[in-house]
């Protein structure tokens, strides 16, 4: 019994002390996490164009071109994706973007869109992109990157 005792005497303080060991170590990544969270306003777009069935090959050829307009006002895109395994898929083109902020997105994303040069890709893209009653089927989300993200 007493020696029953003691082991759990011994695990009470080896769990006692490695817990005052690794709490500093702790406290100092939440106060890196926080900090990164509160300074870094940078954040990704990500974009999916839904096109009419068997035109996704035509919107990237619109979005080849378009990248060099979108380019020019800022819109520093990631990367261009178009799928290529999972038929449930295959009508889409998919595009990141990245910004310095929401508010700079907003600032990129309306010169762009007030820009003459960038009308005729807009008019092109128009009749590829399947949708719903009258809304385009493009599904937008901005994302903040996670504190132990390679891409900040």
């Amino acid at each position: 019994m007493k020696k029953n005792n003691n082991l759990k005497r011994g695990i009470v303080c080896t769990v006692a002390l490695s817990c005052c060991a690794v709490a500093p170590l702790m406290t100092t990544s939440l106060v890196h996490a926080s900090e990164t969270t509160v300074g870094n306003n940078r954040v990704f777009e990500l974009r999916i164009y839904h096109a009419v069935p068997g035109k996704a090959p035509a919107l990237e050829s619109v979005f080849r071109d378009a990248s060099k307009v979108m380019a020019s006002h800022g819109i520093n895109v990631v990367g261009y994706w178009v799928p290529n395994e999972d038929p449930t898929w295959k009508d889409t083109f998919i595009y990141i973007v990245a910004h310095p902020s929401r508010e700079e997105a907003k600032k990129s994303w309306d010169a762009l869109h007030a820009d003459p040069a960038f009308r005729p890709y807009v008019e092109a893209a128009k009749p590829l992109i399947d949708k719903v009653g009258k809304v385009f089927r493009v599904d937008e989300v901005y994302m903040r990157p996670t504190d132990f993200s390679p891409m900040q």
